[in-house]
């Protein structure tokens, strides 16, 4: 069944459900449902799901009923945020969708001295807007019961900012030859963890933003003999992360 995103100022009383915007169009003209059709609606505030049936179609508004509360344990027991380096051409849009289908939490962009990527003003503000409709259309495929957060873009020198909040932090770094992401993941097997993830761009990560990372308590990985693309390490990273701490 077809899942959309409110807020909860578009939930009354548990009761009514008022859809806004682009979903109007897609459900009236592309899924082509009518009055009495059911789809999902998730809270995007909160990540409570319900079963609607549509009551009135309008132009710019689609009201449904709830029928009923829905039991969803979609999201991932451990917290990951990506925060990436800054890729070349649209390889952070792969990203995002398919770190979303996977279940990361939150990514950051970050732009890192081997970004050969710039992003500034305007074009950085269009950008983020992008990124956060593209992630919203995977959590809705992927049945997702929240929508990643995509921050806006940063130098590296904020990142130390946002490592605070982790529990841990992982980095992947090609000169490692020795610390695993098995490994580490091995010391991990505790709930709700909250992981940072960092992955350079297509140059990688230098040495002196490595050693930084070290002396921020970064714990730097190796993902194995080969060399892996930078939209390709963060999917691996994290589907290894959900796969062993996940416990839902």
């Amino acid at each position: 069944m077809p899942k959309f995103f409110v807020k909860s100022e578009q939930i009354k009383d548990d009761k009514i459900v008022y859809i806004l915007g682009e979903d109007v169009k897609h459900i009236a003209k592309v899924l082509r449902y009518g009055l009495g059709d059911n789809l999902t609606v998730c809270n995007k505030d909160c990540g409570k799901n319900y079963t609607c049936q549509i009551q009135e179609i309008h132009d710019t508004e689609i009201q449904c009923s709830i029928l009923e509360k829905i039991d969803s344990h979609s999201e991932p027991s451990v917290y990951i945020h990506l925060l990436q380096g800054l890729p070349k051409a649209d390889k952070m849009e792969w990203i995002i969708e398919k770190g979303t289908e996977i279940g990361i939490t939150e990514f950051t962009p970050v732009r890192m001295r081997y970004s050969v990527a710039k992003l500034e003003g305007k074009d950085a503000l269009k950008k983020v807007e992008r990124w956060n409709k593209i992630a919203e259309v995977a959590a809705k495929q992927s049945g997702r019961d929240k929508i990643p957060n995509i921050n806006p873009v940063i130098n590296f020198a904020k990142v130390y900012e946002i490592l605070q909040k982790c529990d841990i932090v992982l980095v992947a770094y090609e000169k490692e030859l020795k610390n695993t992401l098995k490994h580490e993941l091995e010391q991990l097997k505790r709930p709700n963890i909250n992981i940072g993830v960092i992955v350079g761009p297509e140059g990688g990560i230098a040495e002196e933003e490595i050693e930084q990372l070290k002396k921020e308590g970064a714990r730097i990985i190796t993902l194995g003999p080969r060399i892996l693309r930078t939209e390709t390490a963060p999917i691996v990273i994290a589907s290894n992360i959900v796969y062993a701490l996940d416990t839902k």
